[in-house]
């Protein structure tokens, strides 16, 4: 039966359709937006700005309107508005409390925009850049903005985030994905299905780049067999910080390349260069062209998160060759000195490495003036012992052309160096030019609003927001054990009711019918001991390492006194297969009818889900296999609620566990046979939760209070609470990382980049000599019976083709020797030119021994220039061979 509808268009035009009862899918959703009344016209910049998705005052409001229409769109204050009658919203604008509110919110808005933060206030350093462009192939703002697939995206978000609340000078670079990353459901019998819900711009909340005259702003670039690649960029307003978006869904695209953009980390090898050519070529003139509408400043420090945007600094070299008249090489150096690289995986296997004659093709179609193909190839050539010369590595391109890098904990750090020491073949993995800035969270986003109403009672948002303020309320009786307490049991409660919501959900899409789901209502107890785990389903993350010994673990779930019950969620992408496989063994396993009430694998895990299930667990457990985790920042978001970790020695825990937040899972390093490891670390994680943790959560008083465990959450809050902060991460990186890679991009800019056409000079002279320098004699003046304070004596008689002294910085290292003759924490020690002798130079040092033990040194010499970031720059070591150190084997010194 059809019911006619009548639209009512401008200038008096009606229109009669029809409409029908029945299910037709459409092929694009949109929202058609109700006209706001002018009281209430501040709700579109309140809806707009992204703040509102970590202001928990503004998200009340919204959902204040209608809370039954915020709660089935799921938060989204975009369609809310558009949902909203205009009878509704006559009734809204008219109500004089309503009205009053939302003006109070604009104002506080305005206040957040425009008042000195951090970086104005308290970060007093004339070298701090006005701008730092951060890319990153993926951004976990709100689940309103799906565009994110796991931890590099929500990290990436956090990032944006703090560097509002601080307000630090950044705008974000990515891509616009049509459908974003998949959504995940289950089949009957357990396996993973994907689907790709398409979204569409004008429903969410983004604006459109326009240029003066209201035409949508374009950029674009060149692609093989006379192709070219356009995409209009949308901008987010996270906060104080704008981020760029570019779409390749436009008319001027043929149909292949109208889809580049269509999803993430999905298609073809061409598909996924092509997107990564779109993110770093087309987001530097995305960059461009949002400094030419806007009047922002143009960057001065490039972050390139991950490698995916390595592609960024090609076309900064282009824009200097053809814009300034650089030659290649003092191009590449005025890039590197403005750029930073972070590497955020600890397997080979998660670099993009793509087929060295695929690169080449693409590249071919945007020549630089002067400069040949392999030229450009060799930037990411993996041209090192071990490497492969047929691949061009995205991670190796980021090193390369990264003034600085870091890893994001300081045991990445180090499995960094480990990974990436043949870029740097003369130093030792210890001195590799790796940094680490450890993740973080950004608070306001991952604080249940419970939790928050409870701390804030007892502090102000400054001292919220640093994290420091925990102190005071947690450990000198502002907040009592009970009120902890009992929060933890309502966040836990709040978690029962949401994972059955979901398990119903899900059993009815996998085809059960409502007869079959009565036991759904006793799914999960609140008062029993809450374990989380949710993540990503790589291999090395061990999701079922909790199912090594079913046994054991049904007989922890159905501990008849100290039950324990686990919540399970994650994505595996599809192309893994092992991954697949690994979700579909967890939910046969769960869906036994013996455990099921007490175990479940969550469908389609993304922000929403982990706003309900980090602040619920009790207990967030990681059992990655050590040390291929890079962070792992879910566990922090835990903590932040008051939750314990139990987790192995890996990523952030593995330098933040201090024994009285939670508990390390003992691991068996050094064993070859992975399953015989899987086995070792599962009993030791059983025995754990059978020994120590359910003990220790239902030892309760009189009272009912786990005493015990409060202290460790009271613990938790204040100690670890402000290291996992992001504001914490994002002043390491303002402090550490951008702001001396700024001022070292100042001094290669300034003056028509002479410095950087210097240093392009001075490198190639240093390569073509390197090849003469030598350590041709060591001799040291020591006696037979050495005591602590004895004097010694070192020299070198070092040879430097035709550099200068000033050109190198001359060596000892000196330190504690193994059997082995190795030198083990060892100092670096400068040696002064004493004179010229002949064809080489003499350098010497003399100073006392201050420690007792088998000493030993070397002697080596390594390329300096004030213009370097460090003498490891270069990667250049001239060493001194065994046979000029004879005189240096170990010796023992006597105290």
């Amino acid at each position: 039966m059809a019911v006619y509808t009548t639209l009512f268009l401008t200038g008096g035009i009606c229109l009669e359709y029809p409409s029908y009862n029945g299910l037709v899918r459409a092929i694009r959703r949109f929202t058609v937006r109700s006209v706001l009344p002018d009281s209430l016209l501040c709700l579109d910049r309140l809806a707009m700005n992204l703040r509102w998705c970590w202001h928990q005052p503004t998200q009340q409001f919204f959902e204040s309107l209608d809370p039954e229409i915020w709660k089935e769109t799921h938060g989204d204050p975009i369609t809310l508005i558009g949902s909203l009658s205009p009878k509704r919203l006559e009734e809204l604008g008219n109500d004089e409390g309503v009205v009053r509110r939302a003006r109070e919110l604009d104002e506080q808005l305005s206040a957040y925009l425009s008042e000195p933060r951090w970086y104005h206030n308290d970060f007093d350093n004339p070298n701090k850049p006005a701008t730092i462009a951060y890319f990153s192939a993926e951004f976990g703002i709100t689940a309103v903005l799906p565009q994110y697939s796991g931890g590099l995206g929500i990290l990436a978000g956090d990032h944006l985030k703090s560097a509002s609340d601080l307000g630090v000078p950044i705008v974000g670079v990515g891509l616009l994905y049509q459908a974003g990353y998949f959504k995940q459901s289950l089949t009957r019998d357990g396996w993973q299905r994907e689907s790709y819900p398409l979204i569409d711009p004008d429903n969410l909340p983004l604006s459109l780049l326009r240029m003066a005259d209201g035409k949508p702003a374009r950029i674009s670039l060149p692609l093989p067999k006379g192709r070219t690649l356009h995409a209009q960029v949308w901008v987010a307003t996270v906060g104080r910080v704008p981020l760029l978006l570019l779409d390749s869904e436009v008319p001027e695209n043929d149909e292949v390349s109208m889809r580049v953009t269509d999803r993430l980390y999905g298609g073809s090898s061409d598909h996924r260069l092509e997107q990564e050519l779109l993110l770093g070529v087309g987001g530097v003139k995305a960059l461009r062209l949002y400094s030419q509408i806007t009047g922002a400043s143009t960057p001065e420090v490039y972050h390139c998160n991950e490698g995916h945007a390595g592609f960024l600094s090609i076309e900064r070299i282009r824009e200097l060759m053809e814009g300034e008249g650089l030659d290649f090489a003092s191009a590449i150096e005025a890039v590197r000195s403005a750029t930073l690289f972070t590497t955020h995986t600890p397997v080979p296997a998660g670099i993009d490495r793509f087929n060295k004659d695929l690169v080449s093709h693409y590249l071919s179609a945007m020549p630089l003036p002067g400069v040949s193909t392999e030229q450009l190839l060799a930037l990411g050539a993996e041209s090192y012992p071990g490497g492969d010369a047929s691949v061009f590595n995205m991670a190796v391109l980021g090193l390369r052309m990264g003034r600085r890098a870091n890893g994001v904990a300081k045991l990445h750090g180090k499995v960094s160096r480990g990974m990436f020491n043949q870029l740097w073949p003369g130093l030792d993995r210890s001195e590799v030019p790796i940094t680490s800035i450890t993740n973080g969270v950004h608070g306001w986003t991952w604080v249940d609003g419970k939790f928050q109403d409870l701390i804030s009672r007892h502090m102000n948002g400054a001292e919220y927001l640093s994290g420091h303020g925990w102190k005071k309320p947690v450990h000198e009786g502002g907040v009592s054990d009970e009120e902890l307490w009992a929060v933890r049991r309502e966040l836990r409660a709040q978690l029962v009711e949401a994972a059955r919501n979901r398990v119903r959900n899900s059993w009815l899409d996998r085809g059960a019918t409502p007869a079959e789901l009565g036991w759904v209502d006793d799914f999960l107890d609140p008062d029993v001991l809450t374990i989380g785990f949710a993540r990503r389903v790589p291999t090395y993350k061990r999701l079922t390492l909790m199912m090594n010994n079913p046994e054991r673990l049904r007989k922890l779930l159905t501990d008849p006194k100290r039950p324990i019950q686990i919540l399970v969620a994650g994505k595996s992408h599809p192309d893994d297969e092992q991954g697949v496989s690994l979700i579909q063994r967890l939910v046969q396993f769960a869906d036994e009818h013996g455990v099921r009430n007490r175990i479940a694998f969550l469908p389609n895990y993304d922000m929403a889900m982990a706003h309900a299930l980090m602040p619920g667990c009790d207990v967030w457990l990681n059992n990655p296999l050590r040390p291929l985790e890079a962070s792992g920042t879910s566990g922090m978001k835990c903590a932040l609620n008051g939750a314990l970790n139990l987790s192995i020695l890996d990523g952030w825990w593995d330098e933040m566990y201090d024994g009285n937040n939670g508990w390390a899972i003992p691991t068996a390093d050094g064993i070859d046979d992975p399953e015989r490891r899987d086995t070792l670390e599962a009993e030791a994680l059983y025995d754990l939760i059978e020994n120590t943790v359910a003990p220790r959560f239902y030892d309760r008083d009189e009272a009912g209070v786990p005493r015990r465990w409060v202290e460790m959450m009271r613990h938790t809050l204040a100690a670890t609470g402000p290291k996992v902060q992001a504001t914490r991460m994002v002043r390491d990186y303002v402090e550490q990382l951008y702001t001396p890679i700024c001022e070292a991009a100042r001094v290669l800019d300034s003056s028509g980049h002479v410095q950087a056409r210097e240093l392009a000079t001075w490198k190639k002279q240093v390569h073509d000599q390197w090849s003469r320098v030598a350590v041709r004699n060591v001799t040291s003046q020591v006696g037979d019976q050495v005591k602590v304070g004895d004097t010694i004596r070192v020299t070198a008689d070092v040879s430097l083709g035709n550099l200068r002294p000033e050109d190198v910085q001359v060596q000892l290292l000196f330190g504690n020797v193994d059997q082995e003759d190795m030198i083990n924490d060892y100092a670096i020690i400068s040696m002064d030119c004493e004179e010229q002798k002949g064809d080489h130079w003499r350098y010497s040092h003399e100073g006392a021994l201050k420690s007792s033990g088998s000493k030993g040194y070397t002697v080596r010499v390594v390329p300096v220039n004030p213009l370097l970031d460090s003498y490891k720059e270069m990667g250049l070591v001239a060493s001194a061979e065994r046979s000029a150190r004879a005189s240096q084997a170990h010796t023992q010194f006597g105290s």
